[in-house]
């Protein structure tokens, strides 16, 4: 039957149960039936089974079916959802009906969110294989950059829809960055490739009403016992795809789900984080909970000499995650940046949001040791190529990062070692968080001249003993946060 109104709605018996299967939208050609699963396709008024669908798993996302909003002027109306599983993780797509009949997407990966709406290229998409990771390319005149080419695969979906990839079968995505934070999607999975255009949205914005219940969004946690050593090992974040076990330290793989077999890889030598995993910050007006901690090595092109610094990643259920890095030359707060900044391969320079930033170092990364959970799939000896540039103005820092299917940019600002020891309430452990952006000490009317003579002899023989020490690379902005994290910031297509 088809009701009266400006959209009209379908409304068929399913070909396998007999239950009703809906459809709000004209442009929704497949839909899975709510109570047996069924993937079935609209001709007319009539419904045809087509297979079955797998059930979608738990994402613990406030997101659900028939929640609705307004991006700019336009209500919508979340009508179906897709799953995809990638090389570097999964994600979820909604299928959003606005009010004038047209769909649209609403991408999520690991909190955070981009809206975008099918569009035209003008011309026929290239080849996913052209589209090389960190290359440029026009559309319509304006220059994107090739953020991320992977591969992926349809893993479950429920409601109507628009298209439907076939379940299983590997395809490419591609996804361009514009410096002023536009999105463009092109998904391969069918023929032509469909194209979507968007940019990053957060959840307050887009005045979503209808979503699941705080009590229903509560982490209850998975547990398992660990393969190493059989301690209990309890996760709990849903998006979690590595966390490392808390008896043995033994680091293991979450991306295939709790129930199956788990791989792990043990870890020697500890490395104790600064900020204990579980305790809370407060940045940005928002409280933040350290969830990961990885200890990470460095080491710049023809020097034998390795540096080391610290990432810790901290969680907040409404903004998604950001990263706290700990280097000698100082704290950073880093996220994923939204858009790719302009850059020319090897260049000195880069231009973000309007401010100008010049190289500092590069160098290769590689991820020596990691406590609690991750939102991708971290293993030890994970390798990138990362170049970091410092603000000609102000204290902004941004950072590349490039893996094999994925650039990654971040951008932040350094931050006094004070305020992130104030932020964690660990105020009387300020002198283990001081770095080199420490201030003078303050004169002492209890410190004699003698003292300061012999603090400027001792200070002066440092300076001689750290000018002939080779190769001392550890001072350049080690901002690197969200390595294989994808845009965690945009969560089109990871």
């Amino acid at each position: 039957m088809a009701e009266s109104g400006t959209q009209r709605h379908y409304r068929a018996p399913c070909p396998g149960c007999g239950a009703p299967v809906g459809f709000r939208s004209a442009q929704s050609t497949h839909a899975v039936c709510p109570y047996c699963h069924s993937t079935v396709v609209r001709s007319g008024e009539v419904l045809r089974r087509v297979g079955r669908m797998a059930e979608v798993f738990d994402d613990h996302s406030p997101l659900r079916l028939m929640a609705s909003g307004r991006f700019g002027d336009q209500p919508f109306t979340l009508i179906g959802r897709l799953q995809y599983k990638g090389d570097e993780g999964s994600w979820t797509e909604w299928i959003a009906w606005l009010q004038d009949g047209s769909t649209a997407t609403l991408s999520e990966d690991n909190g955070a969110y981009v809206f975008t709406r099918p569009a035209a290229l003008g011309r026929e998409p290239p080849d996913a294989a052209r589209l090389r990771v960190g290359a440029t390319t026009a559309v319509g005149g304006k220059p994107f950059s090739v953020a991320a080419n992977l591969r992926a695969q349809l893993v479950a979906a429920e409601g109507e829809l628009p298209r439907l990839p076939p379940p299983g079968q590997p395809f490419q995505v591609v996804e361009l960055r514009s410096s002023d934070g536009e999105v463009l999607a092109i998904d391969y999975g069918s023929s032509p490739p469909q194209v979507q255009r968007g940019r990053a949205v957060r959840l307050e914005d887009l005045q979503m009403q209808g979503l699941k219940d705080e009590s229903a969004r509560e982490e209850k946690g998975r547990q398992f016992n660990c393969p190493h050593c059989g301690a209990p090992v309890q996760v709990q974040l849903a998006t979690t795809k590595s966390c490392t076990c808390p008896a043995c330290n033994s680091l293991m793989d979450l991306s295939a789900g709790v129930g199956g077999e788990l791989r792990h890889a043990v870890q020697h030598e500890p490395v104790a984080p600064l900020i204990p995993l579980g305790s809370v910050g407060r940045f940005e007006g928002a409280q933040w909970q350290a969830v990961g901690f990885q200890h990470r090595m460095g080491r710049e092109p023809g020097d034998d000499e390795e540096f080391g610094w610290d990432e810790y990643l901290l969680y907040n259920a409404r903004r998604g995650f950001v990263f706290l890095v700990d280097a000698s030359d100082g704290w950073s707060l880093v996220r994923p940046a939204t858009g790719a900044p302009r850059y020319k391969n090897g260049a000195q320079t880069a231009s973000y949001l309007g401010a100008q930033y010049r190289l500092a170092s590069t160098y290769t990364a590689e991820t020596d040791y990691v406590l609690g959970e991750f939102y991708w799939p971290v293993e030890r000896g994970q390798k990138t190529s990362n170049a970091d540039f410092a603000a000609t103005g102000g204290r902004g820092i941004l950072s590349r990062e490039q893996s094999r299917g994925e650039v990654t940019w971040s951008h932040g600002e350094r931050i006094d070692s004070s305020a992130v020891a104030q932020a964690f309430n660990l105020g009387d452990k300020a002198a283990l968080f001081r770095r080199q952006d420490a201030g003078p000490v303050a004169g002492n009317p209890g410190i004699g001249c003698s003292t300061l003579i012999l603090a400027a002899v001792v200070l002066l023989v440092l300076l001689v003993l750290m000018s002939n020490c080779s190769g001392a690379s550890g001072g350049g902005y080690r901002s690197s946060g969200g390595s294989f994290g994808g845009y965690t910031s945009g969560g089109g297509h990871k």
